[in-house]
């Protein structure tokens, strides 16, 4: 119908974003978003993650699309463009279908959507601590909105795996259902929403995102910096150390 399902499929590898897969879900929404027959855009993962996050054992060759001159004049990341893509670029409403666990970029990409159905055993995590490094992708915008700026410090900083109850209660999901049915229930539910209006629920997006709006493109960078300097301490590097070891690291503040 009018529902474009974009499905991320790297299953071997937990759907971690190599530069290809990350590239192709930020072009195919922008396809979607400037397709008028699409009224409403599902992500979801194929295999037992939704997305494990940036491909640590390597992201590949980058496969970005913008010509070299662009390249050199805009430095946000891939990572970046999910929040700016699915909630600034696309006025369509982008339902996230949580299969599985959601991990750093991965759940950066997924809080970028404007509704999100998990699975029962879908499971967020930051993980961001755990290799040395502060979010990115919009996290730190998308997450307080949903769950308030306490307990979005509380996850962040504690490297928290949340179930999807607890996700459900804490407001990072908006519905939980049985993992068997949530093909179903993101099908039957972005059908739905293709019952109104589909130029009312731009409109009706525009006026939420405006709302809530910052200077987002300031923002990512800010977060880019950010993610640079904690990414070039010694701190981070025995971080991804340690996780490749599967040791607890050994932190010096440096």
């Amino acid at each position: 119908g009018h529902v474009r399902t974009i499905t991320l499929n790297r299953p071997d590898k937990m759907n971690a974003l190599s530069h290809e897969l990350a590239w192709a879900i930020v072009t195919e929404v922008q396809k979607a978003a400037h397709d008028d027959d699409v009224w409403a855009i599902a992500i979801t993962g194929n295999g037992r993650a939704f997305c494990a996050g940036l491909d640590l054992s390597g992201p590949g060759e980058d496969t970005s699309p913008l010509p070299p001159q662009e390249r050199l004049m805009d430095d946000i990341s891939w990572v970046g463009r999910f929040a700016l893509v699915l909630r600034h670029e696309c006025d369509k409403p982008v339902i996230a279908g949580l299969n599985g666990v959601a991990a750093g970029a991965g759940l950066s990409l997924a809080m970028a959507a404007d509704m999100r159905i998990a699975a029962r055993s879908c499971r967020l995590v930051a993980g961001y601590p755990r290799i040395g490094a502060s979010p990115d992708g919009g996290l730190t915008w998308t997450l307080p909105q949903a769950i308030g700026y306490e307990q979005a410090m509380r996850f962040l900083l504690e490297n928290r795996t949340v179930d999807a109850d607890e996700a459900l209660r804490l407001g990072f999901v908006g519905d939980v259902v049985d993992d068997d049915t949530l093909e179903g229930r993101l099908a039957e539910y972005c059908a739905s929403l293709t019952e109104r209006s589909p130029i009312a629920n731009r409109f009706t997006k525009r006026g939420i995102v405006r709302a809530t709006d910052i200077d987002l493109e300031s923002h990512l960078r800010f977060e880019l910096a950010n993610i640079r300097r904690a990414f070039a301490t010694d701190d981070a590097k025995e971080a991804r150390k340690a996780f490749f070891e599967k040791r607890p690291p050994s932190f010096r503040g440096r």
